[in-house]
């Protein structure tokens, strides 16, 4: 048996997942069909989006000082949930990935991660002065 607090609407119902006898899993606490889905999910494929923040550069390629009203990190998301039994795999790609400023939201860092169809975006504009 597994207790959850489903996620996908504001009622937050409180889920168990049970199986019984013939393997087969019940959902229970669900006010709605979205309820199953979702532990469903959760049980058998998590997936979280993904936030981070890469290392800033200037135009001329160099980091933001101290002193400079510009920020040394740059916001960036995953377009979706992400699986999550890879997110430390995309965690240590993000690391290497520097963001040119000026930096557009919705500008896309990295294109497929990691062989899924899920991109990272920069998640806030930031201008360069």
């Amino acid at each position: 048996m597994r207790e959850l607090i489903c996620i996908t609407c504001p009622m937050g119902c409180h889920l168990v997942v049970d199986t019984d006898e013939h393997g087969e899993m019940k959902v229970t606490g669900n006010r709605c069909a979205r309820g199953e889905h979702y532990a469903r999910e959760e049980i058998f494929n998590p997936k979280r989006v993904v936030t981070f923040t890469c290392a800033a550069l200037l135009p001329d390629g160099s980091v933001p000082g101290p002193g400079s009203d510009l920020p040394r990190r740059v916001p960036v998301r995953t377009t979706v949930a992400f699986p999550k039994e890879k997110i430390p795999e995309l965690l240590g790609a993000l690391r290497g990935i520097t963001v040119r400023l000026p930096a557009v939201r919705g500008t896309v860092v990295l294109q497929k991660a990691l062989g899924t169809e899920v991109d990272v975006i920069v998640a806030r504009s930031i201008a360069s002065k």
